[in-house]
């Protein structure tokens, strides 16, 4: 869809919204631009959010003239201030929220982000780069029980506890500074030696590097208070389309939304997660663990 970020899930996402001309939306993830530039095309006026100050600039560079003419307002901040952030851009009563939880392209193929285990760079990850504490802070200072911790509940890897062991052994040395450390780390701790092609290597790595994301950012903690908040500045109607790639992000998802059928705030529109059509998956491979969930305001 753009250089900087291929939705998932795009047309499927825009048929539960139900756009309509002149109603205002919420993009959370704003991220390329890709789902807001669709929702502006439909005629809705749009917030869109993003902690990442490169991902607004991307935004504010490629959508100028929805911008001058307030079709579209940008803001820095993390989704879990929806609320707050909605009301100082006068976007308190709204027809429709997105929730996109991947990480853009860009930033899984910009090596200095350090999200990827495939690209050598620094270990940040980092999604809003004024955070104080990034991924290399915490390999190289939590003890072994906190590294196993992360890794076992925010990466379920069932090999945690011989990886943080390794960590701490390597980090005596010398300090674990970038995403080949770590990964050449993993590896031993998988009894590996030597070169591994792609597929073994992003078995190894992926529930590590997810863990360490997660932490870094409190990516389940803003999605949790981020929800109701979200609900609330539904208007009537109004529906909330959350699209997530890993199974803690989906559980919070849908125990959320059956919370707020059971309080009869509204309805699931969606019984069972929608996932990417086959021709999707085949154009953009990051669609494969995308699903998405919705619920209508009463």
């Amino acid at each position: 869809m753009n250089n900087f970020h291929t939705p998932v899930l795009l047309k499927e996402v825009l048929g539960f919204l139900e756009v309509k001309e002149g109603k205002r939306y919420i993009d959370a993830t704003l991220g390329g631009g890709g789902h807001t530039g669709e929702i502006l095309r439909l005629g809705g006026r749009v917030l869109g959010i993003d902690q990442d100050e490169e991902a607004l600039k991307y935004v504010k560079n490629n959508f100028k003239l929805q911008i001058t003419n307030s079709k579209l307002l940008t803001a820095k901040g993390n989704f879990r201030d929806i609320d707050r952030i909605a009301h100082l851009n006068k976007f308190d009563k709204v027809g429709g929220i997105i929730f996109d939880l991947g990480l853009s392209s860009y930033q899984v193929d910009n090596p200095k982000r350090g999200f990827s285990f495939s690209k050598g760079g620094p270990l940040d990850m980092r999604m809003d780069k004024e955070l104080a504490v990034s991924a290399r802070d915490l390999i190289n200072v939590l003890p072994k029980g906190e590294l196993n911790e992360i890794f076992s509940k925010f990466g379920e890897e069932r090999n945690a506890l011989a990886i943080s062991r390794g960590i701490v052994s390597a980090r005596r040395i010398a300090p674990i500074e970038t995403t080949g450390d770590l990964s050449g780390i993993i590896q031993q701790a998988y009894g590996i030696k030597g070169e591994v092609n792609d597929f073994t290597r992003a078995n190894l790595n992926k529930r590590v590097f997810q863990a360490l994301r997660i932490a870094v950012n409190d990516e389940l903690g803003s999605l949790e208070e981020a929800l109701p908040k979200a609900l609330g500045l539904l208007e009537s109607g109004g529906r909330m389309a959350v699209i997530s790639f890993h199974s803690l992000e989906d559980r919070i998802v849908k125990q959320a939304f059956a919370g707020f059928e059971k309080e009869n705030k509204g309805r699931v529109i969606t019984k069972k997660p929608v996932t990417a059509t086959e021709e999707e998956k085949r154009v953009n491979t990051r669609s494969r663990s995308a699903k998405l969930r919705v619920f209508e305001k009463n």
